[in-house]
């Protein structure tokens, strides 16, 4: 384990300028070793050791090290991607897709694979389709067939070109189906469930397997109108001795009676995923697809049935899972949880959905650089602390410049300067290439955050600078060069009666209240902020005549 762990530990420290980062090496040390999934724990303790160990050697001994105890890793080490990997296999017209299921908006997970969908049909001038995955009506939540276009639209700015709802679809199922049957493909099985286990699990032939193409079409008529739930299915016809039972004889059309929430009773034949796939995959000339490699079984099994069909066979990347250690992703728990009242709802800040994400100030081109800079076939698992840390820096990259600075005052406290003059300031929107903008007069009421000691100096941001004597307030100076060094700067607002009551939603759901600068007016609902030794902010509603911001990051 530890000749494991050093080895990657190595390879990750090469790749990322001599600095190793724990959470990247996990996923691959339990990949190779999946017997230590309960010592999680313990093989983390490890792997911090020798990360530290790796750390403080230098590149050059890394690289040494490296090439002693695992060469191949070099390279790959040693080769950062410059821009997004070259797709082997080329086309006239290129075509992706997206498939999520409608159990509920996009989360984080989703944004990572769309991004990536998104950012190579910017590169190669693609398509890409958004399919929704619906033809499981056991898991469906109905406001998903609006928030998820939504979502869509918002993280690829704009990139999805056409919307498909597979269950609207049914009719193009059946005639594929038909299809199938008649070039005998697959076939109608009428074996129970626990029989055909046992003869696909000794590799032999289930006897529905040699019916004719009329007793199939017969059968496949019947699933329409007389079988029962369960009493018949859709089978590929694959190798009986294939070394991957997952592969043997695989269910393709099933019979569901539920409701289902789009198309209510018309239907009771569904397709399942491999088949709605496979079907929209060839009539939609999808060209590549982008594939956690948690889907290498399905991949296989929808390249056997393009190969079947003499279809070409699109073009799959793969890539590893980013597993969060505890941050929620599943629709169906976090649905749950909001039924019971623990969110408030899908735009509750804190969850890790784009809703909420959106509306605290981050920005698609985050996601999609952390996407970017995670895209490998290794498994990665991160804290939500790691993933925040990370994407609050890309985050950062792109607003820092469009953010005007504001001053905001938490739980203001009025205080009196004695003696503070009149005086008249333009300070500037942004300290680097917004002059000005920012006018206040200001006398000698203010208000101020801070708890003010007894004794010290103090410096008004970009105005005055006054003391603390004897339990009152004190002008002192002008400039900042007379308490330069012995004084401590804070942000203030002129007591005027034009300051604009604030509140500011923080990611754990609890709201700062106090007053803002009277310049906030000219804000619209979705301009991002940073208000001075905050941070971050996105102006979400103006709700009686309060700002409401959220809060996104320092």
């Amino acid at each position: 384990m530890r000749n494991t762990i050093r080895k990657y530990a190595l390879q990750n420290a090469i790749k990322f300028s001599g600095k190793a980062n724990p959470g990247n090496i996990i996923g691959k040390v339990l990949g190779d070793h999946p017997e230590l999934r309960k010592e999680t724990k313990k093989v983390m303790e490890e792997i911090n050791k020798i990360v530290a160990e790796v750390n403080v050697m230098g590149v050059e001994n890394q690289e040494k090290q490296l090439k002693e105890l695992a060469p191949e890793l070099l390279d790959v080490a040693s080769t950062k991607r410059t821009g997004l990997p070259e797709f082997k296999t080329k086309a006239d017209k290129y075509v992706l897709r997206f498939e999520p299921s409608p159990s509920g908006p996009l989360h984080i997970g989703h944004a990572f694979v769309l991004g990536l969908n998104a950012e190579f049909a910017r590169k190669y001038d693609a398509k890409l389709y958004l399919r929704i995955s619906d033809t499981n009506s056991d898991n469906i939540y109905p406001a998903a067939y609006e928030m998820i276009p939504e979502d869509a639209k918002w993280i690829t700015n704009n990139r999805v070109n056409e919307i498909i709802i597979q269950s609207d679809r049914m009719e193009l199922y059946y005639d594929y189906a038909k299809q199938f049957l008649e070039k005998e493909i697959v076939y109608i099985c009428t074996c129970t469930a626990e029989e055909f286990k046992l003869l696909v699990t000794k590799t032999l032939s289930c006897p529905c397997r040699d019916n004719s193409i009329e007793e199939n079409l017969k059968r496949w008529q019947a699933m329409f109108t007389i079988y029962k739930e369960g009493e018949a299915v859709m089978r590929f016809k694959s190798n009986l001795k294939h070394k991957n039972p997952a592969m043997r004889e695989f269910p393709l059309m099933r019979i569901n009676e539920s409701e289902h929430t789009r198309q209510g009773k018309k239907y009771r034949v569904w397709p399942l995923m491999n088949f709605a796939v496979t079907v929209d995959d060839y009539d939609t000339k999808i060209t590549h697809i982008l594939r956690g490699k948690d889907h290498v079984d399905n991949a296989a099994r929808q390249e056997l049935m393009f190969t079947a069909m003499g279809w070409r066979v699109p073009e799959t990347l793969f890539f590893g899972r980013i597993n969060f250690t505890d941050l929620e992703v599943s629709c169906s728990k976090t649905r749950k949880l909001i039924e019971e009242g623990v969110f408030e709802g899908w735009d509750d800040i804190r969850l890790p959905f784009l809703l909420p994400l959106k509306n605290r100030g981050y920005i698609p081109e985050a996601f999609i650089k952390f996407a970017f800079e995670n895209f490998s076939l290794a498994d990665k698992t991160i804290s939500g602390e790691e993933f925040y840390k990370t994407l609050n820096a890309f985050n950062k990259d792109v607003i820092e410049a469009r953010a005007n600075r504001y001053f905001f005052v938490k739980n203001p406290v009025e205080i009196t300067i004695e003696n503070a003059p009149e005086l008249a300031v333009d300070l500037d929107l942004h300290p680097d290439h917004r002059s000005k903008g920012r006018f206040f007069r200001t006398k000698n009421n203010f208000f101020v955050a801070d708890e003010l000691e007894e004794g010290k100096i103090y410096r008004f941001m970009d105005l005055l600078n006054f003391e603390v004597k004897n339990g009152k307030y004190m002008f002192h100076s002008i400039k900042y060069d007379e308490v330069k060094g012995k004084s401590k700067i804070i942000h203030w607002l002129p007591n005027d009666g034009h300051q604009i009551n604030v509140e500011v939603l923080m990611p754990d759901n609890n709201a700062l209240k106090g007053f803002g600068e009277v310049h906030l007016e000219n804000l619209n609902i979705g301009d991002i902020v940073h208000f001075v030794r905050l941070g971050f902010c996105r102006l979400h509603e103006i709700k009686n005549d309060t700002f409401v911001f959220w809060f996104a990051h320092n």
